[in-house]
């Protein structure tokens, strides 16, 4: 009994001194440990109306370590470029970096999300980048349901990262660092943001947690530097001096040439996060034009290795850096800048937002509409709860039916973003959103 004792108590020594141990410690996150990954395309995880109006699904391609037993891994989620009008998760740096992090032990997600606006300026380009913002935090809270529901994807969410490639960098910084709604209002006003969903929208997975544990900025911009506050998360950044579509230090972004939006670039973000002690090492790729690691092996070698050493910096591994930052190109100057408090919040319910698993059917029409909406049911002599919330979550009106029609009266209700909640008398429900204009 004696000698059995002793042995479970050696076992039992040896597991609190691997878990002691570095996560880095025997390769993984710094180094290539697989060889293999294991990708999977088209996964759902949200859905939401586009600029044209039209309901969109939102996927995703999710990269994982083939054969890895781990059941607490890191995750980056990442967004393509295309000046917001085009481009896939399939696009090749997203694939390539996707495939290298996987390979080290991390799980990756290349995200899709709403592109297009139109006309093309630059109140449209903010609608589109808030849109796109909307999106990456319903892939946060993807991950965060899939963890306290069915853990499919085994993730750390206490180690999540969020970046991306030019229009996905600019996704990725706004996500982070774009929090109060009074900063977006200089841009679209306040009845607009409520149009558009708000600061967090309702592209999928609400309630759950959309935190995140730092930024991977290559070739990016924020709308403002000063959007950039004292205790706020770290970033890594990666840039061109002569980038002309999105500005190495600040100036117009410019896809396709045509001048939209004045920007804060990484430079300037490096800046402020100086001033404020925030982690942000920064690397320059001088005299390289927008994003250069699209079509050089070398570019992109650099690209992976500097993130590399930021992401194992901040899962505490003691392994030396691949790429030290080098010296930013010229100064930054950073203008007057007042910040701003305000911040209208969304309340969440999950009674509210979460659909029951049989769902009632029924339709609303027209939807946007600028004039009475009709409610339909499917079912015919049947009693209907009808519940309507406006975007905060506050419940507006509420009736009870026993026909298959029902009038929603525009009158009584102010311009924005509403939510139909209808109840059967079984206490099976779904909602739907209804745009008044």
């Amino acid at each position: 009994m004696k000698k059995i004792y002793l042995l479970a108590l050696t076992a039992l020594t040896s597991i609190v001194s691997v878990k002691a141990q570095s996560p880095c410690a025997t390769g993984r996150y710094a180094t290539d440990t697989f060889t293999a990954v294991t990708t999977t395309s088209g996964i759902v995880y949200g859905s939401n109306k586009n600029s044209s109006g039209i309901t969109q699904s939102l996927t995703m391609d999710i990269y994982q370590p083939t054969g890895d037993v781990e059941t607490a891994r890191p995750l980056l989620i990442l967004a393509h470029g295309g000046s917001f009008i085009g481009g896939s998760s399939t696009d090749g740096d997203m694939v390539a970096i996707s495939n290298s992090f996987a390979k080290k032990g991390y799980v990756c997600a290349s995200i899709n999300y709403r592109l297009g606006f139109f006309p093309f300026d630059s109140v449209n380009a903010v609608k589109a980048v808030l849109r796109a913002v909307q999106d990456m935090k319903a892939s946060i809270r993807f991950f965060y349901k899939d963890k306290l529901t069915s853990n499919t994807y085994k993730i750390d969410t206490n180690n999540i990262y969020i970046g991306g490639s030019s229009a996905g960098a600019i996704t990725a910084l706004h996500t982070a660092y774009l929090n109060k709604s009074c900063e977006i209002n200089p841009y679209v006003n306040a009845t607009t943001l409520a149009t558009l969903g708000g600061m967090d929208g309702y592209s999928g997975n609400q309630c759950y947690s959309q935190n995140v544990k730092g930024v991977i900025n290559i070739c990016g911009a924020l709308g403002k530097y000063g959007w950039l506050e004292a205790g706020d998360i770290p970033f890594v950044s990666l840039h061109g001096t002569i980038d002309g579509t999105v500005k190495y230090s600040q100036g117009k972004a410019a896809p396709g040439g045509i001048g939209l939006l004045y920007m804060d670039g990484s430079r300037m973000l490096k800046q402020q996060a100086n001033v404020l002690g925030i982690t942000n090492p920064f690397y320059t790729w001088y005299g390289a034009d927008h994003v250069p690691y699209s079509s050089n092996v070398l570019y992109m070698d650099s690209t992976i290795n500097f993130i590399r050493d930021f992401l194992i910096a901040r899962l505490g591994c003691t392994n030396p850096p691949i790429l030290a930052p080098n010296t930013p190109f010229g100064t930054a100057t950073l203008y007057a800048y007042t910040g701003c408090t305000v911040n209208v919040t969304q309340s969440c319910s999950v009674g509210l937002f979460e659909q029951s698993e049989n769902k009632v059917k029924f339709e609303l029409y027209p939807n946007p509409s600028n004039s009475d909406v009709t409610l339909s049911f499917e079912s015919q002599n049947e009693s209907h709860k009808i519940e309507i919330f406006d975007i905060s979550g506050k419940l507006v009106n509420s009736s009870l039916v026993s026909h298959n029609t029902f009038t929603i009266n525009k009158n009584t209700l102010q311009t924005g973003v509403y939510f139909v909640k209808v109840t059967d008398n079984q206490g099976y429900y779904s909602v739907k959103r209804l745009l008044f204009l």
